[in-house]
């Protein structure tokens, strides 16, 4: 089975992939010298041109930028960002069920 792969012309760009695809491309130009979180959840080394190096090029660019990754046995950033960069080498699972049952301090501004 090949379904949603890009390797022809069946993969799933049509109307609404292209529709998304703007919008995210305006949501990373009006936000582009803010301070960004890149959450990245198990990205493989399968398609890292989709997620993985865009979100370290884009964190490299962006000295407000943080790259943080969540990917168990394959939790890693590049030298150039790793300044800003936090890798968990974990269960995502795990991980996000720690964060929900963390209890913290609201904190007043």
């Amino acid at each position: 089975m090949t379904m949603n792969l890009r390797c022809d012309n069946k993969f799933v760009q049509d109307e609404g992939w292209y529709a998304a695809a703007n919008r995210y491309d305006d949501f990373l130009r009006r936000h582009q010298n803010l301070h960004l979180l890149f959450l990245e959840l198990g990205v493989g080394g399968n398609t890292p041109v989709i997620i993985k190096y865009p979100f370290w090029k884009m964190t490299a660019q962006n000295p407000r930028a943080t790259y943080a990754c969540i990917n168990f046995g394959a939790a890693t950033a590049p030298a150039e960002i790793k300044n800003q960069s936090i890798c968990i080498d974990a269960d995502i699972a795990s991980i996000l069920t720690d964060l929900k049952n963390f209890k913290s301090t609201v904190c007043a501004g």
